[in-house]
């Protein structure tokens, strides 16, 4: 079933165009894979990215809206990202980077895509396990910038994963919130000093 991916802020995508543009934000970008990259390059795949600010033990979550995050694709396959954030004059490029997220993400959107049910992919930041997950969200007409994972919706951990936690294994919400309400202290979570 085709992944629905919601579109991304015109500015969003117009930012992240504009540094892929410039050969000095490509080169001060430190990403040596878009710097050997042949060929052109494209911005494909926008992904809101929500950052998991407060879980408590009966399943209560809330989220914010952290920015978009772009695949950065030469040929078939992507050699980057590239962050927007929302500034105080819009949206606006943030940075581009490679490392193992870049290859979980791409493997963990063909398996989404090989589902049964129609999703709404986002990405879902947990900062005091250092987690990142592939959000499958079941509305896949929702706002791809608000809401909060649904107890249906799946969530497929990226690799490197937290101890304990399977890579590219897809979860339902009810079954892996009670897991990280376990190992995420309320401070933990909000990136405060334990």
């Amino acid at each position: 079933m085709p992944l629905h991916v919601p579109p991304a802020p015109a500015p969003a995508l117009r930012s992240v165009l504009t540094a892929l543009s410039s050969p000095t934000a490509v080169r001060d970008a430190r990403t040596p894979s878009l710097l050997r990259a042949q060929g052109p390059a494209s911005a494909e795949l926008p992904l809101p990215v929500h950052v998991l600010d407060r879980i408590t033990p009966d399943g209560e979550t809330s989220t914010t809206l952290a920015g978009w995050r772009f695949l950065i694709r030469t040929g078939d396959r992507a050699v980057a990202a590239a962050d927007t954030v929302l500034t105080a004059d819009g949206w606006a490029f943030s940075r581009f980077f490679e490392g193992p997220y870049i290859t979980s993400t791409e493997l963990a959107l063909r398996q989404a895509e090989t589902m049964t049910q129609p999703y709404q992919p986002r990405l879902l930041s947990v900062p005091g396990l250092y987690m990142l997950a592939l959000w499958l969200h079941g509305d896949t007409e929702a706002d791809g910038a608000a809401g909060v994972p649904a107890p249906t919706d799946l969530l497929v951990p990226l690799a490197p994963a937290p101890p304990g936690i399977a890579a590219h294994r897809p979860h339902r919400v009810t079954d892996l919130l009670p897991v990280l309400t376990h190992r995420v202290t309320p401070t933990r979570l909000l990136g405060s000093p334990a």
